[in-house]
């Protein structure tokens, strides 16, 4: 997973800057809670203490991470923050760092504590300025913070942007989480065992699109699209196809050897969104992981979301929702960017995925207020019928909303307190996170809480 720069976004990056001026606050506001040693492997991608609760790895503009604890009721008053700056964080912070601007959570040593690969794509290696590395910072009983090594990474070079992206997944099905990272031309994966001893790995190949329908990889998405044991992914890049520019997917599948096509699709011949989001969930259950992935310029900013249907042999047929989908709230209206972030997760108990779509919409005449839309799975795969829409106007939700308020900035769809809905986390250009519940209706507004985290962490 990236932290997704936009032109939008920038508003995030600068006031986040600010607000940080003055330097990183206190490493610690709280320990976390020592838990016994867990069983083997970790139960959760995420529970980097071992306490049995899914903890949130933040990034701060993309120079430091913050973790904040989960707790049976969701995040947590504890947390840390660290950066290169921190004892055991390899690497030298910068006044341009890119430090946590791609991050992945998994049990990497499966010793039961579920760890976090960290990137920094713009890190000085020796004299090879843009090199880029990825940290592996090893989860304990204490938490995150205090161990990390560095992924082995062979023939550097100079402007390599090493970790531009990440994901994490088992790639060859051999129930060991693999690491794969992307740098600006081509995408390394780390087979399992991870060694936080010495920081090995198992076997590393490397993947180049090779082609000019994917000339410069923008993005990641894991997920399981065929039926087999191994996770699949997908690269997501920008390049071009019959002289026009393009955005495209190049599909590896994941097994005991790793097979791609030659040519990646293209599914856009106009701007190419060069920091997409992409998320796999299987939305009408069959089986099949089907590819979501947003396509903010489409029609002038307007935005889409494209999702590819998952096959036996990998992606098949594909369709596209926008705001002029039937049952979506709001109209299609250029500048937008209806899909500006993407979230998946079960939020109405019914077993099929729904899907998060922030859109950066005029709300009350204020420009880039904002919102976010829920879309329903359902056996006819995601349509907009009985989708939900929530803004800082609607009822139960605090605040009001602002010019570039850009309420849907990031947004999450996580079982917080684990009653078996996902519940919808909404951040805006703030620190803080509204979270409102899921329930067997889908998303309501009567329990809005709000915590102090940003809705980025790796979903």
């Amino acid at each position: 997973m990236s932290i997704r720069p936009t032109r939008l976004r920038r508003v995030v990056a600068t006031a986040t800057a600010v607000a940080l001026a003055g330097g990183l606050l206190s490493l610690a506001t709280g320990q976390a809670t020592a838990a016994a040693k867990p069983a083997k492997p970790a139960k959760y991608t995420d529970d980097f203490n071992g306490d049995g609760y899914r903890d949130y790895a933040t990034s701060v503009t993309g120079q430091s991470v913050t973790l904040t604890y989960g707790t049976a009721a969701g995040p947590g008053g504890k947390t840390k923050e660290f950066d290169q700056r921190s004892p055991g964080i390899p690497g030298t912070l910068t006044g341009a760092d890119g430090f946590s601007s791609a991050m992945a959570a998994a049990d990497f040593n499966n010793d039961g504590y579920a760890d976090l690969a960290v990137a920094d794509p713009t890190e000085k290696v020796g004299n090879r300025r843009g090199q880029g590395m990825v940290v592996v910072v090893w989860g304990t009983k204490s938490g995150l913070g205090s161990k990390a090594t560095t992924l082995p990474l062979k023939s550097p070079r100079a402007d390599m942007g090493f970790g531009r992206h990440l994901a994490a997944g088992d790639f060859d099905g051999n129930g060991k989480a693999d690491l794969a990272v992307a740098d600006d031309q081509s995408v390394h994966i780390y087979r399992g065992g991870f060694s936080s001893r010495n920081g090995g790995t198992g076997k590393v190949t490397r993947h180049t699109p090779n082609h000019d329908a994917l000339l410069e990889i923008t993005g990641l998405a894991a997920g399981k699209v065929t039926k087999d044991k191994a996770v699949d992914l997908y690269v997501l890049g920008a390049g071009y196809a019959n002289g026009r520019q393009n955005s495209g997917t190049w599909f590896l599948r994941g097994g005991s050897t790793v097979t791609a096509p030659k040519k990646p699709s293209t599914y856009n011949a106009a701007t190419p969104d060069y920091s997409p989001e992409g998320v796999v969930p299987d939305f009408d259950k069959d089986g099949y992981g089907d590819l979501a992935v947003n396509d903010t310029p489409y029609k002038k900013h307007a935005g889409s979301v494209l999702v590819l249907r998952g096959g036996k042999s990998g992606p098949g047929g594909s369709y596209r929702l926008t705001q002029g989908t039937a049952g979506v709230a709001t109209s299609l209206t250029a500048g937008d960017e209806f899909g500006f972030s993407l979230s998946a997760g079960d939020t109405n108990r019914d077993g099929y995925p729904d899907l998060a779509v922030s859109a950066m919409e005029t709300v009350g005449g204020l420009d880039a207020a904002g919102g976010v839309h829920v879309l329903r799975g359902g056996k006819k795969g995601l349509t907009g019928g009985g989708s939900q829409w929530f803004t800082r106007a609607t009822a139960g939700v605090p605040g009001e909303p602002r010019e570039t308020g850009m309420f849907g900035a990031f947004v999450r769809l996580r079982d917080a307190d684990r009653d078996g809905d996902a519940d919808l986390m909404i951040s805006d250009n703030s620190e803080s996170t509204l979270v409102l519940k899921g329930g067997a209706s889908g998303i309501t507004t009567g329990s809005a809480s709000v915590v102090k985290l940003r809705a980025n962490f790796p979903q």
